[in-house]
Protein backbone atom coordinates (compact mmCIF):
# COMPACT_ATOMS: atom_id res chain seq x y z
CA UNK A 1 0.00 0.00 0.00
CA UNK A 2 0.96 3.44 -1.22
CA UNK A 3 2.22 6.04 1.66
CA UNK A 4 2.20 9.97 1.81
CA UNK A 5 4.92 11.95 2.96
CA UNK A 6 3.63 15.11 4.32
CA UNK A 7 5.81 17.92 4.37
CA UNK A 8 5.56 21.04 7.21
CA UNK A 9 3.80 23.90 5.86
CA UNK A 10 6.66 25.97 6.95
CA UNK A 11 8.42 24.20 3.58
CA UNK A 12 6.49 25.74 0.98
CA UNK A 13 8.25 28.53 -1.14
CA UNK A 14 4.72 30.35 -1.31
CA UNK A 15 3.63 34.03 -2.19
CA UNK A 16 1.73 35.82 -5.05
CA UNK A 17 3.31 37.78 -7.95
CA UNK A 18 1.35 40.96 -9.26
CA UNK A 19 1.99 39.00 -12.65
CA UNK A 20 -0.57 35.84 -10.96
CA UNK A 21 2.61 33.41 -10.79
CA UNK A 22 3.75 31.64 -7.82
CA UNK A 23 6.97 32.93 -6.48
CA UNK A 24 9.40 30.21 -5.69
CA UNK A 25 12.40 32.51 -5.60
CA UNK A 26 14.15 35.71 -6.78
CA UNK A 27 13.92 34.42 -10.64
CA UNK A 28 12.01 31.41 -10.59
CA UNK A 29 8.00 31.35 -10.50
CA UNK A 30 5.09 29.31 -11.79
CA UNK A 31 1.72 29.30 -13.01
CA UNK A 32 -0.83 26.47 -11.83
CA UNK A 33 -2.51 25.84 -14.77
CA UNK A 34 -5.35 23.78 -13.76
CA UNK A 35 -3.06 20.37 -12.80
CA UNK A 36 0.37 21.40 -13.93
CA UNK A 37 2.64 23.92 -13.73
CA UNK A 38 4.73 25.50 -15.80
CA UNK A 39 7.59 27.56 -14.53
CA UNK A 40 9.33 31.16 -15.56
CA UNK A 41 13.18 31.65 -15.12
CA UNK A 42 14.15 34.74 -15.02
CA UNK A 43 14.27 37.72 -12.97
CA UNK A 44 11.34 39.90 -13.90
CA UNK A 45 12.10 42.91 -16.05
CA UNK A 46 14.52 41.05 -18.19
CA UNK A 47 14.82 40.06 -21.33
CA UNK A 48 17.25 36.74 -20.23
CA UNK A 49 13.75 34.62 -19.58
CA UNK A 50 13.01 30.88 -20.49
CA UNK A 51 9.88 29.03 -20.06
CA UNK A 52 10.15 25.68 -19.08
CA UNK A 53 6.79 23.79 -20.27
CA UNK A 54 3.82 24.84 -21.87
CA UNK A 55 0.99 23.05 -19.91
CA UNK A 56 -2.19 22.16 -20.93
CA UNK A 57 -4.08 22.43 -24.31
CA UNK A 58 -6.33 26.01 -24.64
CA UNK A 59 -3.90 27.68 -21.48
CA UNK A 60 -1.40 29.82 -24.00
CA UNK A 61 -3.11 32.99 -23.48
CA UNK A 62 -2.62 32.57 -19.91
CA UNK A 63 0.85 31.69 -19.79
CA UNK A 64 1.64 34.44 -22.73
CA UNK A 65 -0.30 37.22 -19.99
CA UNK A 66 2.09 36.05 -17.01
CA UNK A 67 4.85 36.53 -18.93
CA UNK A 68 3.73 39.65 -20.74
CA UNK A 69 3.28 41.11 -17.11
CA UNK A 70 6.27 39.78 -15.90
CA UNK A 71 8.65 40.86 -18.71
CA UNK A 72 7.02 43.08 -20.86
CA UNK A 73 4.88 42.68 -23.58
CA UNK A 74 7.36 42.47 -26.42
CA UNK A 75 9.71 40.19 -24.69
CA UNK A 76 9.87 36.71 -25.78
CA UNK A 77 11.81 33.99 -24.13
CA UNK A 78 15.21 33.12 -25.15
CA UNK A 79 13.90 29.15 -25.69
CA UNK A 80 11.17 26.73 -24.28
CA UNK A 81 12.70 23.77 -22.36
CA UNK A 82 10.61 20.36 -22.06
CA UNK A 83 11.01 18.07 -18.66
CA UNK A 84 9.04 15.96 -21.20
CA UNK A 85 6.60 15.26 -24.09
CA UNK A 86 3.16 14.24 -22.45
CA UNK A 87 0.09 15.90 -23.51
CA UNK A 88 -0.01 18.43 -19.80
CA UNK A 89 3.29 19.73 -20.69
CA UNK A 90 3.11 20.35 -24.27
CA UNK A 91 -0.05 22.00 -25.00
CA UNK A 92 1.12 24.86 -25.40
CA UNK A 93 3.10 24.46 -28.52
CA UNK A 94 1.96 27.02 -30.43
CA UNK A 95 3.72 29.44 -28.52
CA UNK A 96 6.97 28.26 -29.92
CA UNK A 97 5.53 29.79 -33.29
CA UNK A 98 4.12 32.75 -31.58
CA UNK A 99 7.44 33.77 -30.45
CA UNK A 100 9.16 32.27 -32.89
CA UNK A 101 11.59 30.57 -30.54
CA UNK A 102 13.14 27.00 -30.19
CA UNK A 103 11.98 24.05 -28.27
CA UNK A 104 14.40 22.23 -26.24
CA UNK A 105 14.61 18.59 -25.26
CA UNK A 106 16.15 15.28 -24.85
CA UNK A 107 16.68 13.15 -27.95
CA UNK A 108 15.00 10.35 -25.94
CA UNK A 109 12.13 12.66 -26.05
CA UNK A 110 12.23 13.61 -29.74
CA UNK A 111 10.24 10.79 -31.52
CA UNK A 112 7.15 12.03 -29.30
CA UNK A 113 7.97 16.18 -30.36
CA UNK A 114 8.46 15.59 -33.89
CA UNK A 115 5.31 13.73 -34.85
CA UNK A 116 6.56 10.24 -35.32
CA UNK A 117 5.90 7.69 -31.96
CA UNK A 118 3.08 7.39 -29.42
CA UNK A 119 3.75 7.07 -25.90
CA UNK A 120 3.07 3.76 -24.29
CA UNK A 121 -1.20 3.66 -23.29
CA UNK A 122 -1.74 5.53 -19.93
CA UNK A 123 -2.62 3.12 -17.10
CA UNK A 124 -5.76 3.94 -15.35
CA UNK A 125 -5.44 0.75 -13.07
CA UNK A 126 -2.79 1.96 -10.69
CA UNK A 127 -5.22 2.99 -8.35
CA UNK A 128 -5.32 6.21 -5.85
CA UNK A 129 -8.20 8.69 -7.04
CA UNK A 130 -10.62 10.19 -10.00
CA UNK A 131 -7.35 11.16 -11.96
CA UNK A 132 -6.01 7.68 -12.30
CA UNK A 133 -9.52 6.59 -13.52
CA UNK A 134 -9.74 9.08 -15.83
CA UNK A 135 -6.17 8.51 -17.79
CA UNK A 136 -7.86 6.14 -19.78
CA UNK A 137 -8.86 9.46 -21.91
CA UNK A 138 -5.48 11.38 -21.83
CA UNK A 139 -4.02 11.84 -25.00
CA UNK A 140 -0.70 9.96 -26.19
CA UNK A 141 -0.14 11.02 -29.52
CA UNK A 142 2.88 13.05 -30.06
CA UNK A 143 2.82 16.56 -31.52
CA UNK A 144 5.39 18.18 -33.52
CA UNK A 145 7.09 20.74 -32.97
CA UNK A 146 9.55 20.66 -36.08
CA UNK A 147 11.40 23.12 -37.45
CA UNK A 148 11.43 24.84 -33.83
CA UNK A 149 12.81 21.52 -31.86
CA UNK A 150 16.12 21.32 -30.79
CA UNK A 151 18.13 18.63 -28.43
CA UNK A 152 19.84 19.06 -25.53
CA UNK A 153 23.24 20.09 -25.80
CA UNK A 154 25.36 16.71 -24.83
CA UNK A 155 27.76 18.78 -22.27
CA UNK A 156 24.44 19.34 -20.24
CA UNK A 157 24.01 22.88 -20.75
CA UNK A 158 21.29 24.86 -20.60
CA UNK A 159 20.40 27.83 -23.87
CA UNK A 160 19.36 31.10 -22.16
CA UNK A 161 19.94 29.56 -18.65
CA UNK A 162 23.72 30.60 -17.36
CA UNK A 163 24.60 28.17 -14.36
CA UNK A 164 21.70 25.89 -14.76
CA UNK A 165 22.22 22.52 -15.94
CA UNK A 166 19.61 19.45 -17.37
CA UNK A 167 19.95 16.11 -16.11
CA UNK A 168 18.33 12.90 -17.24
CA UNK A 169 15.82 11.77 -14.71
CA UNK A 170 13.78 8.76 -16.59
CA UNK A 171 10.88 6.69 -15.87
CA UNK A 172 8.24 8.69 -16.02
CA UNK A 173 8.86 9.17 -19.76
CA UNK A 174 12.33 7.73 -21.51
CA UNK A 175 13.71 11.31 -21.97
CA UNK A 176 12.40 13.34 -19.25
CA UNK A 177 14.55 15.87 -17.91
CA UNK A 178 14.91 17.64 -15.00
CA UNK A 179 17.15 20.92 -14.37
CA UNK A 180 19.68 22.11 -11.91
CA UNK A 181 21.06 25.08 -10.72
CA UNK A 182 24.27 24.32 -8.35
CA UNK A 183 25.14 27.67 -6.44
CA UNK A 184 21.40 28.01 -4.85
CA UNK A 185 21.02 24.25 -4.96
CA UNK A 186 17.63 24.96 -7.30
CA UNK A 187 15.75 21.93 -8.67
CA UNK A 188 12.85 22.29 -11.04
CA UNK A 189 12.10 18.53 -10.99
CA UNK A 190 8.97 18.20 -13.65
CA UNK A 191 7.40 14.95 -12.65
CA UNK A 192 10.29 12.60 -11.59
CA UNK A 193 8.69 13.37 -8.14
CA UNK A 194 5.68 15.71 -7.58
CA UNK A 195 4.73 17.50 -4.17
CA UNK A 196 1.05 16.24 -4.10
CA UNK A 197 -0.87 12.84 -4.94
CA UNK A 198 -1.50 13.73 -8.95
CA UNK A 199 -3.60 10.54 -8.97
CA UNK A 200 -6.38 12.59 -6.83
CA UNK A 201 -8.64 15.22 -8.73
CA UNK A 202 -9.22 16.31 -4.87
CA UNK A 203 -5.43 15.98 -3.50
CA UNK A 204 -4.77 18.45 -6.81
CA UNK A 205 -7.17 20.50 -5.22
CA UNK A 206 -5.94 20.71 -1.85
CA UNK A 207 -2.10 20.65 -2.47
CA UNK A 208 -1.37 19.67 0.74
CA UNK A 209 2.21 19.72 0.42
CA UNK A 210 3.92 16.14 0.41
CA UNK A 211 6.42 14.15 -1.56
CA UNK A 212 5.59 11.90 -4.28
CA UNK A 213 6.91 9.43 -6.74
CA UNK A 214 6.31 10.58 -10.12
CA UNK A 215 2.11 10.46 -11.42
CA UNK A 216 1.75 6.47 -11.25
CA UNK A 217 -0.71 6.72 -14.66
CA UNK A 218 1.32 7.79 -17.01
CA UNK A 219 4.84 6.43 -15.66
CA UNK A 220 6.39 3.77 -17.90
CA UNK A 221 9.52 2.47 -15.81
CA UNK A 222 9.30 2.01 -12.59
CA UNK A 223 12.86 1.04 -12.08
CA UNK A 224 14.29 4.13 -13.94
CA UNK A 225 11.62 6.15 -12.11
CA UNK A 226 13.58 4.83 -8.93
CA UNK A 227 17.07 5.86 -9.88
CA UNK A 228 15.90 8.82 -10.71
CA UNK A 229 14.24 9.72 -7.31
CA UNK A 230 17.10 8.61 -5.75
CA UNK A 231 19.80 10.79 -7.80
CA UNK A 232 17.24 13.56 -6.95
CA UNK A 233 17.55 12.83 -3.41
CA UNK A 234 21.33 12.95 -3.54
CA UNK A 235 20.98 16.14 -5.18
CA UNK A 236 19.98 17.64 -1.76
CA UNK A 237 18.17 20.74 -3.07
CA UNK A 238 17.36 23.87 -1.27
CA UNK A 239 14.45 24.35 -3.60
CA UNK A 240 11.98 21.81 -5.25
CA UNK A 241 9.31 23.21 -8.15
CA UNK A 242 7.91 20.07 -9.69
CA UNK A 243 5.14 19.99 -12.54
CA UNK A 244 2.33 19.24 -9.99
CA UNK A 245 2.33 20.38 -6.82
CA UNK A 246 3.76 23.24 -4.69
CA UNK A 247 7.24 24.55 -4.40
CA UNK A 248 8.76 23.23 -1.59
CA UNK A 249 12.32 24.27 0.15
CA UNK A 250 14.34 23.55 3.24
CA UNK A 251 15.25 20.23 5.40
CA UNK A 252 11.77 18.93 6.04
CA UNK A 253 11.40 18.44 2.03
CA UNK A 254 15.13 17.38 1.68
CA UNK A 255 14.11 14.53 4.40
CA UNK A 256 10.83 13.63 1.96
CA UNK A 257 13.09 13.09 -0.78
CA UNK A 258 15.52 11.13 0.89
CA UNK A 259 13.04 8.93 2.70
CA UNK A 260 10.88 8.67 -1.24
CA UNK A 261 14.23 7.28 -2.41
CA UNK A 262 15.00 5.13 0.51
CA UNK A 263 11.49 3.57 0.54
CA UNK A 264 10.98 3.77 -2.70
CA UNK A 265 8.90 0.26 -3.53
CA UNK A 266 6.39 1.01 -0.53
CA UNK A 267 5.70 4.78 -1.09
CA UNK A 268 5.88 5.11 -5.04
CA UNK A 269 4.81 2.06 -6.45
CA UNK A 270 0.88 1.54 -7.36
CA UNK A 271 -0.66 -2.15 -5.86
CA UNK A 272 -0.54 -2.98 -9.57
CA UNK A 273 -0.15 -1.79 -12.93
CA UNK A 274 0.71 -2.75 -16.40
CA UNK A 275 4.36 -1.80 -16.37
CA UNK A 276 5.62 -2.93 -12.92
CA UNK A 277 6.90 -5.91 -14.93
CA UNK A 278 7.06 -4.62 -18.23
CA UNK A 279 8.55 -1.63 -18.64
CA UNK A 280 8.39 0.17 -21.51
CA UNK A 281 12.16 1.59 -22.55
CA UNK A 282 13.81 3.30 -25.77
CA UNK A 283 16.50 0.63 -25.92
CA UNK A 284 14.56 -2.03 -27.06
CA UNK A 285 11.33 0.26 -28.81
CA UNK A 286 9.00 -0.57 -26.45
CA UNK A 287 8.75 3.27 -25.40
CA UNK A 288 7.61 4.21 -28.63
CA UNK A 289 4.19 3.15 -30.65
CA UNK A 290 4.12 4.40 -34.52
CA UNK A 291 2.03 7.42 -35.07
Amino acid sequence: MTQQIPIAAAAVAAGSNADGTLAAAADIAYLRLLLVNVVFVGVPGSSDWVLVDTGLHGRSGQIRSAAARRFGADTPPRCIVLTHGHFDHVGGRDLAEAWDVPVYAHPLERPYLDGSAHYPPPDPGVGGGAVSRLSALFPTAPVDLRPRLRDLPADGTLAGMPGWRWLHTPGHSVGHVSLWREADRSLIAGDAVVTTASESAYAEAVQAPEIHGPPRYLTHDWQAARQSAASIAALAPELLVTGHGRALRGGAMRDGLRLLADRFDEIALPPRGRYLDDPQRADDGTAYRPA
